[in-house]
């Protein structure tokens, strides 16, 4: 830093499992590997040997490391810029942990484990929350009584913000628009979309907690609220089973029985119609919200896909895309029909509303934010 060159890069996932992977790459190595992970303090002592192994290795010593910086998910109302972690900083963050059950508590771990193995860096925390903090209130605020804002912090968050936070400004440097209308679009396991008005956060999909707005993998995305009751109510389930269901055992994976969404289309080419109609489904929802969007900022100059569905699927882009001539959206099925691997325009020449793909680089902008608050 600052010039952002990645030495290294790698990834942990299916962390408690026994067929865990953790890949490593650098300039003159890849290596992948399987195995048990058994937790995330196992995984990052992995990482850790890699860094300083003498052949695939970057470093000689973790004193070598200035920074950590850590995604954390949930920032609630405390948190609106990137910040050195301290005591009181990790006891705000664990306060937070019933706001984000599936993020925080494995953020925090991951904090401590980073103390662990790099005692003399600096812990910094980039807060998923922080890009919202520009929503106006009649946006974030719940039509429920006032008191419930006021004592109890409770009012639309937004989450994926350093993702929404980089494409936008990628996007924006792109076009060369001083006074720009943008909607990004990003589709992974988790979904959402953000209305981006001159380079901030005014609307987004994901509200208290990450579970409204878009259909994502396993989470439900919007439904009525009067559902939850006649569950509990008057079918029998505890709240804490309406909580799993609702995160845990719907979205895709409800509609289908499948969360990856490769086995999704594949399904559907096939003749699945319940795949079919959970891809439409999908769609037609990412197509309501950019119809609000574009109603909230009074007009649109881009959408922006990104993330690991938005970059790579083809299908969903032309599923949102298509039959969105009000808006001036006309996609190029040519330019579409591409992995991109760095912003590419895939608008027809006439189309009105120009259509990104930007790959998101949330470790970039982390890197960069930490980067920035320490000089």
């Amino acid at each position: 830093m600052p010039e952002q060159e990645v030495i290294c890069s790698g990834l942990v996932e299916r962390i408690g499992s026994k067929d865990a992977e953790i890949h490593y790459k650098s300039n003159h190595t890849k290596i992948d590997e399987v195995g048990e992970i058994p937790n995330h303090s196992v995984g990052l002592e992995k990482v850790v040997n890699f860094l300083l192994d003498e052949k695939v290795g970057v470093i000689k010593s973790t004193s070598e490391i200035e920074a950590v910086g850590h995604r954390v998910v949930h920032g609630g109302s405390t948190f609106s810029n990137t910040t050195i972690i301290n005591q009181v900083v990790k006891d705000k963050i664990k306060k937070l942990f019933s706001l984000a059950p599936q993020h925080n508590p494995a953020n925090y771990e991951g904090i401590l484990v980073a103390e662990s193995f790099f005692p003399n860096a600096k812990q910094i925390a980039v807060f998923d929350t922080a890009f919202h903090q520009t929503i106006p209130v009649e946006a974030y605020k719940y039509a429920i009584p006032t008191k419930f804002l006021v004592e109890n912090n409770i009012r639309l968050y937004g989450f994926h913000g350093t993702s929404h936070k980089y494409v936008s400004e990628q996007a924006i440097a792109h076009l060369g628009i001083e006074n720009s209308k943008l909607i990004t679009i990003h589709l992974g396991n988790g979904c959402s979309m953000t209305a981006v008005k001159n380079g901030k956060s005014i609307d987004h999909t994901l509200g208290f907690g990450p579970v409204t707005g878009l259909i994502m993998g396993t989470r439900s995305g919007d439904i009525d609220h009067a559902i939850i009751f006649h569950l509990v109510n008057n079918l029998g389930y505890s709240l804490d089973e309406v909580n799993n269901l609702l995160q845990k055992e719907s979205g895709m994976f409800g509609l289908t029985g499948y969360s990856d969404l490769r086995d999704i289309e594949s399904q559907a080419e096939k003749g699945n119609k319940e795949c079919q109609l959970a891809l439409d489904m999908n769609a037609y929802r990412i197509k309501k919200y950019i119809g609000a969007y574009a109603a909230a900022m009074n007009g649109l100059d881009a959408i922006i896909f990104t993330a690991g569905i938005g970059e790579n699927s083809n299908f969903i882009r032309k599923l949102v895309c298509t039959n969105m001539d009000y808006f001036g959206i006309e996609l190029d099925d040519e330019k579409n029909n591409i992995r991109a691997k760095e912003l590419t325009e895939i608008h027809t020449e006439k189309s009105k509303t120009k259509i990104l793909i930007v790959p998101t680089n949330e470790e970039v902008e982390i890197a960069k934010q930490s980067y920035e608050l320490l000089n």
